[in-house]
């Protein structure tokens, strides 16, 4: 009968063997995600739309898939800290990010960045933040012709205000000086609450601002709203006509949200985390929340997601590189 010698080398290389993940195993561990808690990366600080709409869309994602999702708020540098936590992250589903607008802009105002696209790929568009042209009530212009033949009058041109530089209502702010013909100043504050100071105090002329923070002002009678700057009217404040209607056609901005995970993510996962974005974002209630949050749900494929990352990368880089507008 033959015998057969174990040495400690065998022996070390079946046990090495045995401890190689196979593709059965690998397969079944993407099926059954999630098996424990998700870190979805917010790149914005508590208390704003960003986060509120995260953690209501991770709350819904939770109680149907019976696992935990938390909100990590990791603000700062334009957003890049945020989208480098999870370009770095492993790609086992466990870590997302809510991907924001300044994503598609951050290479062309700050050069090499610490991560690259490719780190990173679509999984779900959520939601839009339209953004409105504002003024003060007591302003000595009432409508859009008037502001923009009051920068004509002035050698300085016209003075927007904006929540910092390159955000997305300093960007539509730019397009409407160069769809207008005027010459304007963009003046980058902390926030909105800031720029809502200068505005009512007569300082600086407008501001292109999300809904919810300047609706009190609004109606108050405080604000009056000369349009919004998208394709069609919002649904939030219907009686604003859009930019595009009143003679301004290439005037079109929003904030934007929406799920991004590490490129090495299983596609069975990516899969499974976009119908459930769609799953929550088609919900009747989920959406009444969000519009209270200023927002409209934009649900979209990974695919579909990705072309429109591509999209608003192309245009406001151009935008960026004519004006030469740099990052702070």
């Amino acid at each position: 009968m033959a015998t057969f010698k174990v040495t400690r080398r065998t022996l070390l290389g079946t046990i090495a063997g045995g401890l190689v993940a196979r593709p059965g195993l690998t397969a079944y561990a993407e099926d059954a995600w999630p098996s424990r808690l998700v870190r979805l990366i917010s790149p914005y600080g508590p208390g704003g739309s960003n986060d509120i709409s995260l953690r209501l869309l991770a709350e819904e994602f939770g109680r149907s898939l019976h696992q935990q999702f938390i909100v990590e708020n990791k603000p700062g540098a334009g957003t890049r800290i945020a989208n480098d936590t999870v370009a770095h992250a492993p790609g086992d589903g466990y870590t997302i990010l809510y991907v924001a607008a300044p994503y598609a802009t951050a290479e062309a105002l700050f050069g090499k960045l610490t991560y690259e696209r490719k780190d990173l790929q679509p999984v779900a568009m959520a939601v839009i933040a339209p953004l409105f042209l504002i003024i003060s009530a007591d302003a000595p212009f009432k409508t859009l012709p008037e502001l923009i033949a009051y920068g004509k009058s002035k050698p300085e041109g016209l003075t927007f205000a904006s929540p910092g530089a390159g955000s997305q209502p300093h960007l539509a702010g730019e397009l409407l000086f160069r769809d207008a013909g005027v010459k304007g100043l963009n003046i980058p504050f902390r926030g909105d609450a800031a720029s809502y100071t200068e505005l009512l105090a007569g300082r600086v002329d407008a501001t292109l601002t999300a809904l919810p923070t300047a609706l009190p002002y609004i109606q108050s009678g405080k604000f009056t709203v000369l349009g919004v700057a998208s394709a069609e009217r919002s649904a939030l404040y219907p009686q604003a006509p859009t930019l595009r209607e009143q003679g301004f056609p290439n005037v079109a901005a929003a904030g934007w949200y929406g799920f991004m995970a590490p490129s090495a993510t299983p596609r069975i996962i990516v899969d499974k985390l976009q119908a459930e974005a769609l799953r929550a974002l088609a919900d009747p209630a989920i959406k009444d929340k969000l519009n209270a949050q200023g927002l409209e749900v934009r649900a979209g494929t990974a695919a579909e997601f990705g072309e429109f990352i591509d999209s608003e990368t192309k245009k406001w880089t151009t935008l960026i590189r004519e004006a030469g507008l740099k990052g702070e």
